[in-house]
């Protein structure tokens, strides 16, 4: 009776899409909170900011390297392996971490962290989530797969924060590794059955690649999504130290600090949880949206309100109210390009190796993340403020938001049949 269920009727919720969230949430809380431990590191070892932005940087990078390689090894060794492993790399990395002493140990450690992200990402689990899918509910799979990892960033930076007020940063690091391990006990429920069409899995990888990198839509997708990791990846890593030293003072009668954010440095903090809050919206809006409307469009629609939103803040005098406003405008627009990204992908090029092929495009993104989070390190030791870097951040967007535009959103075998 299961295999009779039209699309349409077949259930949103599944097993695979519960495990997968709960996966991504934890994962993207603990990479979320880095940007907390940004002054805590650097005033121990009294480090240039630059430093542990490097880490946070190379981190990035290591990502957006490992997300390829993880989904072909989802694709070749299976999804919970693939899993398996970059929860290991991802503890090891975080407890290596807890260890070092110096910016070059922080940065090794960094690239397992970031492979282990890569493994524990959105790469594999929305490749999964996807396959697990019907036609008619993928793209809203993947924007509730991607607002999981904005209800981690919901309280990653926050239980960050707390945790660092009971204990040394080295011990949250080994907390965090003990929660990724955990995620390893719902690995039973994530298994889907084989979805590709034949057509898909007549081609192997190696020449689905080929197709696609002789596509200049495929092109114009990649570079597109780098001014997604650019401003993300900064955002994440400097707003908490942007907000705790050019914010203008909370008012000790008012509404934040009736609410216990009385420092412009739990306001930081708070921020990036706003970002990730209100992103839970925007995601879930974007994958509705994704259902009807052309992807690129609205991929178009989105970089360009992002380019207004940090333009108009970047502009105004900061103070707590306009830190708020940002976080949560900004919130909106934040993933809800992942799910029209990894969508677009799966419907040009397939569902067989869509890990692998939206890992390549996420290392785009990781090239913007490496890009936002050194040059804001740098800028910052360089001019004393993050000024400049938010302005080549508000360029970028603006180039991402033209870029989409030429895609050709069909499916690449009825291109060239």
């Amino acid at each position: 009776m299961t295999q009779n269920m039209s699309p349409a009727r077949a259930p949103l919720l599944t097993p695979v899409l519960v495990a997968g969230c709960l996966i991504i949430l934890v994962s993207f809380a603990i990479r979320a909170s880095f940007g907390v431990f940004q002054i805590p590191i650097a005033t121990e070892f009294n480090w240039p900011r630059a430093e542990f932005s490097l880490a946070i940087a190379i981190q990035n990078l290591a990502w957006g390297i490992g997300q390829p390689i993880f989904g072909a090894i989802a694709e070749k060794m299976g999804d919970r392996k693939a899993i398996i492993m970059g929860a290991l790399i991802y503890a090891v990395g975080l407890v290596a971490s807890s260890f070092a002493v110096t910016p070059e140990a922080h940065q090794f450690w960094e690239i397992a962290v970031g492979f282990g992200i890569a493994g524990t990402g959105f790469g594999v689990i929305l490749a999964v989530v996807g396959r697990a899918s019907s036609d008619e509910n993928r793209s809203m799979s993947l924007a509730i797969a991607t607002a999981a990892g904005s209800a981690g960033q919901v309280f990653g930076a926050p239980l960050a924060e707390y945790l660092l007020g009971i204990m040394s940063w080295q011990n949250v690091f080994v907390v965090f590794a003990a929660a990724i391990l955990a995620i390893l006990a719902l690995l039973p429920l994530m298994k889907t059955d084989e979805v590709a069409s034949k057509a898909e899995l007549e081609d192997s990888l190696g020449q689905i690649l080929v197709k696609a990198l002789r596509d200049p839509s495929f092109s114009l997708i990649f570079l597109g999504f780098f001014s997604c990791g650019y401003q993300l990846a900064f955002i994440t890593a400097h707003f908490p130290a942007f907000v705790t030293e050019m914010c203008g003072s909370i008012d000790p009668s008012g509404t934040l600090a009736s609410l216990g954010v009385s420092t412009t440095s739990a306001l930081g903090a708070i921020s990036i949880s706003l970002i990730g809050l209100a992103n839970i919206g925007g995601t879930l809006f974007a994958g509705y949206l994704g259902k009807t409307y052309s992807k690129k469009y609205l991929l178009a629609i989105i970089y360009t309100l992002r380019t207004i939103v940090a333009a108009a803040f970047i502009l105004m005098p900061i103070t707590p109210t306009t830190v708020i406003l940002f976080s949560i405008t900004m919130g909106s627009l934040w993933l809800a390009t992942v799910p029209l990204t990894s969508g677009l992908v799966a419907h040009i090029y397939g569902l067989r190796y869509m890990g692998t092929l939206y890992g390549i495009v996420f290392f785009s993104h990781q090239l913007g993340s490496f890009m936002g989070v050194w040059l804001g390190g740098r800028m910052y030791d360089t001019f004393g403020d993050y000024t400049f870097v938010w302005w080549i951040g508000v360029g970028v967007g603006a180039f991402s938001a033209i870029v989409h535009l030429p895609v050709k959103e069909v499916a690449l075998k009825a291109r060239i049949a």
